[in-house]
């Protein structure tokens, strides 16, 4: 059997004839990730759909993880064009997003946000270390100079000055950036309070820094932060890991605790003494720009001042805002199409 050049020209034709079919099925901007950032996304997504000709982007809250995996998935309209993230993108996520093909990625950071510990305005406030935290969620530690499954009930069990409730703190899963930036910024930290841990090595030494209790005193309740706002209302003795957006929307119901002496304000977070913050980010697939439209117009509306700036919309919603000089890097960063650089 013989197979001609024009043959598999026409097939080829055929096959560009396909993908543009494809393309114009979808006329509408796609956005899965972050749950922290989900809020944020949204907001802008509605004002992009109400005050340009495009059609308002579909956002799919899946957390930091799972947003990066499908982003990663590759190019084409079946493929994700924006994901948002609670933490920068990892090297293994790169190198994922590049074995599919995905190799044309512009980051944009937005702003700052504060992870919270929060817990019913009907109990009142707690005041923590992070040693403290660690000691009440970690799956290991360390009792009499050995290290064993975590014995503690309750919180004064910890440190005499806290209730005496019993420890039950709901949290995000593993897939969440929150969860990611939790264990970096608290876990971690509370650890390395203690000679015998933090003489440890690395891999032995995150092994017990970012295991959580199993025995139900963590529990896991997913990647809506709304539900565990609900279930903290429900149940004054518990305390719920999320955004400081939600404790922001929320402070009807809800406080935030006192961590390592600061407590979770748009102020503390700003100037950074607020020991448990981080930056947000999202992520736009490059190789879908001109095919999907409005992608560069999106990403203008969410790097615009009257969105991301100092006195933007998003700072209503609780979003720490960028320097004026970087939020400008980004927005060139978004309109030149800039390609990641880890």
């Amino acid at each position: 059997m013989t197979f001609s050049f024009g043959k598999a020209a026409a097939i080829a034709a055929l096959g560009v004839v396909a993908m543009t079919a494809q393309a114009e099925a979808r006329d509408q901007i796609r956005i899965v990730g972050s749950s922290t950032v989900f809020p944020f996304a949204t907001v802008v997504a509605e004002n992009f759909g109400k005050t340009t000709g495009f059609k308002t982007p579909v956002i799919e809250s899946t957390g930091s993880g799972g947003g990066l995996k499908l982003f990663c998935q590759g190019v084409g309209t079946e493929h994700p064009d924006f994901t948002n993230a609670s933490r920068r993108i990892k090297k293994s996520e790169v190198e994922l997003c590049a074995e599919n093909g995905v190799t044309d990625i512009t980051e944009i950071k937005l702003g700052y946000d504060g992870i919270v510990l929060a817990n019913s305005k009907a109990a009142e406030t707690y005041n923590l270390s992070r040693k403290d935290i660690f000691l009440a969620l970690a799956k290991q530690v360390p009792v009499d100079g050995k290290l064993v499954p975590n014995p503690y009930t309750k919180w004064s069990e910890i440190n005499p000055d806290l209730p005496d409730t019993e420890i039950e703190v709901l949290g995000p899963p593993p897939t969440s950036g929150t969860r990611d930036a939790f264990v970096e910024l608290v876990m971690r930290e509370g650890a390395e309070q203690f000679p015998m841990l933090k003489e440890m090595g690395k891999k032995d030494f995150r092994a017990v820094s970012d295991s959580m209790r199993e025995d139900g005193r963590f529990v896991e309740a997913g990647e809506n932060d709304n539900l565990i706002v609900q279930k903290l209302e429900a149940n004054p003795a518990a305390l719920g890991i999320f955004g400081f957006s939600f404790l922001d929307q929320n402070a009807d119901k809800v406080h935030g605790s006192i961590i390592d002496g600061s407590a979770p304000t748009f102020e503390a977070i700003a100037d950074g003494s607020y020991p448990v913050s981080r930056s947000l980010f999202f992520y736009m697939k490059n190789a879908h720009v001109g095919v999907i439209p409005g992608m560069k117009e999106y990403v203008a509306e969410f790097t615009s001042e009257k969105a991301a700036g100092q006195e933007g919309y998003l700072t209503d919603k609780g979003l720490i805002p960028l320097p004026e000089e970087d939020l400008k890097s980004y927005r060139s960063a978004g309109e030149n199409l800039t390609n990641l650089s880890l």
